[in-house]
């Protein structure tokens, strides 16, 4: 039997974390809730869908089995089931994408629509590829067109108003063709302070435009009103400013399109143009995705992974997710009709740097990518499996007859993509987890909860190690605090020096790496934030997207500590001192989902 987290067990800051966006509050703003109800009230309201499917045995035995996951901190979903599960019109899903045409009204419903999603937890991807360029020809006014950067600040400043509620920050993804007259401006964009601050930016990249820098070639510009040539641009030249901007803002990311669209599960259904906010979710038009993770540290047992015991959650977060889809309540007939079309899941994992430190393995290792590969492998196949299971019990997804999927010959499944690998933000600080398949930021920080307060933070797998040493922590934890870091010393134990390597101690081509290893094995995309030192180069940020294309990303993001003010995680100031300056994003650009 699992003991179930009491308010003791949770860390301050994840304690801090339940109180401000979790825990149920009355009309007086009174906390009500403890987690322990939290987690019962969301396997209750989840399970709930077992009803049509299975009659009230179904649900009961759901609900225990989905309690005992939540409780032990195995699996957690996305924040916005977390928050809803089991309240009146609860929306659970995380990610959306809004269709954005070049005509005004959809401009200002495209705005709606977003305040809808983010009033109800969620965070919105857009394609602003359709609109005309700045300075284009309006003719029911006889004036000249905003351009999308200009329309992007209407959303932006919507987002900053509606604010979720005050419980979650609103986050989007604004994605641009490279070959759209305003590219230029769009990839300058946030270097103007304050500009697009409720924005990730990325670029949409195709094979032929990589193709092109790599040949030093020129592309053309497409009017999207004409579909006219209307100049062109040096490939390489406009690849460079990519980078640059990237280093100095952490915007532009890139997104690859045809990577994405070769794995689209129903091509005929649409062509996915965007993505949400962290970039790990491609989507159709109004179609939605929620997420789950698995926490990897909780799986080890007998200084090996249980592999059963993964299997066992792969099963139960399938079914916990297919179940979300029919529990939640959606703010837009289009986004329902979508979603139940396709029944999109994708489960993904957290706690990867602290399964490789119990079992001994330097995230910075061949080992740790073949082992993160092996991982992901045994998931995706898990997951189909039960997917296809599903299938046979509820029936398939209805657009299956027009998927891939049916072309291929493959059997019926459930859902039209079933894995994910998202930021956990949030859901990993409840969990006590390594956020996603990242590095340790450090192994002793001060992390930035909601409200500003922070929170000084010490590995707890580190003083695990200090004890097995036999050191004195009263010796260590000083010098782990001032410098944020345990390789430099060389009075440690090799083997803790080996097994805490941090962000900026793993290389930029092991960290593109390991997201190729799960990105290889995952239907959806990673969400992966490579992570550079406060010198890295432009030349740094060329070598990761180049690194990224050729193996297959569907996009990615870079960050230099330091290039952006007022972020999650930061390093104790001696430790800037010495070395880093300013405040680090962890995970992604702006939400953690």
């Amino acid at each position: 039997m699992v003991t179930a987290p009491t308010l003791l067990d949770f860390r301050p800051i994840a304690l801090r974390v339940l109180q401000d966006r979790y825990l149920r509050r009355d009309p007086d703003g009174r906390v009500i809730e403890t987690p322990e109800e939290l987690f019962l009230r969301v396997a209750r309201g989840v399970a709930a869908a077992e009803a049509r499917y299975g009659g009230p045995e179904a649900v009961a035995r759901q609900t225990a089995a989905f309690h005992e996951a939540l409780r032990s901190l195995k699996f957690l979903p996305n924040t916005p089931t977390l928050m809803n599960a089991g309240l009146p019109g609860g929306q659970l899903a995380a990610c959306f994408v809004i269709p954005v045409r070049d005509d005004m009204r959809s401009i200002l419903e495209g705005v709606r629509d977003m305040a809808l999603i983010h009033q109800s937890g969620g965070g919105t991807g857009f394609t602003f590829t359709h609109l005309r360029p700045r300075g284009d020809q309006v003719r029911s006014t006889g004036r000249v067109a905003s351009g999308p950067v200009g329309f992007m600040r209407i959303y932006d400043t919507t987002t900053e108003v509606v604010k979720q509620g005050g419980r979650r920050r609103g986050a989007n993804m604004g994605i641009l063709n490279v070959d759209h007259p305003d590219i230029l401006e769009f990839i300058k964009a946030k270097s103007e302070p304050g500009m697009l601050t409720n924005f990730n930016l990325s670029v949409a990249v195709s094979d032929d435009f990589m193709a092109r820098v790599e040949n030093d070639a020129t592309y053309p510009l497409i009017n999207p009103r004409t579909q006219q040539e209307v100049g062109r641009s040096r490939a390489k030249e406009v690849f460079d400013l990519i980078c640059r901007y990237a280093l100095e803002t952490g915007d532009p990311g890139l997104i690859f399109p045809d990577a994405i669209e070769r794995d689209n599960p129903t091509p005929e259904v649409g062509r996915l143009e965007a993505t949400n906010p962290c970039g790990e979710q491609p989507l159709l038009a109004y179609e939605s995705c929620n997420l789950g993770s698995i926490n990897l540290a909780r799986l080890v047992k007998d200084q090996d992974l249980d592999w059963q015991e993964l299997d066992r959650l792969v099963d139960l977060g399938v079914s916990f997710l297919d179940d979300v889809i029919d529990q939640s309540h959606y703010p837009l007939p289009q986004i329902t009709k979508i979603t139940h079309a396709n029944r999109k899941i994708g489960l993904g994992v957290m706690g990867l740097a602290d399964l490789f430190i119990q079992l001994g393995v330097a995230y910075d290792s061949p080992e740790a990518l073949e082992l993160g590969g092996k991982i992901m492998a045994r998931i995706q196949a898990r997951a189909v499996a039960r997917s296809e299971a599903l299938a046979v019990e509820r029936g398939p997804f209805p657009n299956f007859p027009r998927s891939r999927y049916f072309k291929d010959g493959k059997k019926p499944r459930r859902n039209a993509t079933v894995t994910t690998v998202a930021p956990t933000g949030t859901i990993s600080i409840i969990a006590g987890a390594s956020s996603g398949i990242e590095p340790l930021f450090a192994v002793a920080y001060r992390r930035r909860a909601l409200e500003g307060e922070e929170f000084e933070e010490v590995h707890p797998l580190f003083r695990q190690k200090l004890r097995e040493f036999g050191l004195m922590e009263a010796n260590w934890l000083p010098l782990t605090l001032a410098s944020g870091r345990v390789r430099p010393f060389q009075e440690l134990p090799e083997e803790i020096r080996r097994l805490f390597p941090t962000t900026f101690e793993v290389s930029v081509d092991y960290q593109v790496r390991m997201q190729a290893a799960f990105q290889r094995h995952v239907e959806n995309a990673v969400s992966k934030t490579i992570n550079l030192a406060p010198d890295a180069t432009v030349a740094d940020v060329s070598q990761a997207y180049w690194l990224a294309f050729k193996l297959g990303l569907k996009g990615i993001t870079v960050y230099r500590y330091g290039s952006k003010p007022g972020q999650v995680l930061s390093l104790p100031p001696e430790a800037e001192a010495l070395t880093l300056s300013h405040e680090f994003a962890e995970e992604c650009r702006l939400c953690s989902v």
